[in-house]
């Protein structure tokens, strides 16, 4: 029985139940005045209200296993329940379970159980969007292996925990944006790899993990916009894959930097790689291995705290690049250049009148042999006359 069918029984119910005892309040009055037909009237009617509150009973408990809250309003055509805008503080109850479509934005929900969505295994679309969400209990969502949809925006969400939408494996939209993050995991969680769209727009985020979109493969938009992004050591694996991921068609609506000063307002994109000359490439090589073999935080915490102190947020100085390195190494450079052309041209010149010189006095000696043969085969005539001269 389908749920429009259920509320129309239950009313019909009602409405019988109702006349029912209106019309035994009626024959009570008549059997005043005539006591044989009344007792025979009550008897019949006492039946009769059993009956109905049996009935009314079983037609209550299956409201209640398979109706619609009350606050909500549900459509089995599309598989939708309706419940926004109904003052909710948390997830609702009794849901019908063959829903694909639950709408609770603009409600005062501040926390997602653990089993909130037991009862709704075949969701697709979940909104949260627009109440006051500011802690989501581990494996919330592992129920929803159908979800492909998640729209968390505007709430109060500081931290996302690893593996908090794990055992997701149709999840293709992600948004997170409009909310207080500060922090984002390694990894979303196991069978997330399908998420096209991620957004993380509006929030407080710093840096990003390169290895957390390394996860996820197919992703074909992502929106990093208005995050205070600190352009150092830390953010330096962030734009090399977005540069990749824009080279291989890729969406994104850039990061600009907040910090340091000299980049403020900047495009990660247009910051030359001179710029992160301090960030020891021997130390990123290092830190890329390491997180392919180990994704755990304490590894993390361990290079954080390594000798040269270049990935932490307490190591921050030493990573940061000075701001004349750009200048420095640009003069250097020219000079380089400059001095290698000068010596260069020296060599080429003095190899140009070697090769002059040498011709010139390859040419004279030529002519000099051709104006005086007889010089040339003097010597050994006279050589022979001394010999024959001999006694």
């Amino acid at each position: 029985m389908g749920l429009l069918s259920s509320q129309g029984f239950i009313q019909t119910g009602r409405a019988a139940l109702r006349k029912t005892l209106n019309g035994m309040q009626e024959k009570i009055v008549d059997s005043e005045d005539n006591n044989t037909l009344g007792k025979v009237a009550q008897k019949s009617d006492r039946i009769c209200y059993c009956n109905w509150l049996l009935v009314w009973s079983v037609i209550s408990l299956a409201h209640r296993v398979h109706g619609c809250p009350e606050k909500c309003l549900c459509n089995t055509a599309s598989k939708t329940a309706d419940c926004k805008n109904r003052g909710f503080t948390e997830i609702p109850a009794r849901l019908p379970p063959e829903i694909q479509i639950l709408q609770l934005q603009n409600n005062r929900i501040w926390r997602i159980n653990q089993n909130a969505f037991t009862a709704t295994p075949l969701l697709k679309i979940l909104d949260l969007s627009n109440n006051s969400v500011s802690s989501v209990a581990p494996g919330a969502f592992q129920k929803l292996r159908y979800l492909q949809v998640l729209n968390l925006t505007r709430n109060m969400i500081h931290y996302i925990e690893n593996k908090t939408f794990s055992f997701l494996p149709h999840l293709k939209e992600l948004d997170l944006s409009s909310n207080s993050i500060i922090r984002l995991p390694e990894t979303f969680g196991n069978s997330t790899g399908n998420i096209t769209l991620l957004s993380v727009k509006h929030n407080k985020l710093q840096k990003m993990e390169r290895i957390l979109l390394e996860s996820l493969p197919n992703l074909k938009v992502v929106l990093f916009k208005d995050n205070p992004w600190q352009c150092n050591c830390n953010i330096f694996g962030l734009k090399l894959w977005l540069e990749n991921f824009l080279y291989r068609g890729g969406i994104s609506d850039g990061i600009i930097c907040s910090a340091p000063g000299i980049r403020k307002g900047k495009e990660l994109l247009k910051v030359p790689y001179e710029l992160f000359g301090a960030c020891s490439l021997r130390t990123a090589l290092h830190l890329a291995s390491s997180h392919h073999h180990h994704h755990g935080y304490e590894h993390r915490g361990s290079l954080k705290h390594g000798p040269h102190g270049e990935l932490g947020d307490g190591g921050r100085a030493g990573c940061e690049p000075k701001a004349k390195a750009r200048p420095v190494s640009l003069r250097h450079a020219i000079a380089t250049v400059v001095i290698t052309g000068v010596v260069c041209g020296i060599v080429c010149l003095m190899m140009l009148a070697a090769a002059v010189y040498g011709c010139a006095y390859a040419a004279i000696t030529a002519k000099y042999h051709r104006e005086h043969p007889a010089k040339q085969h003097g010597a050994p005539e006279k050589k022979e006359l001394l010999e024959s001269s001999l006694p």
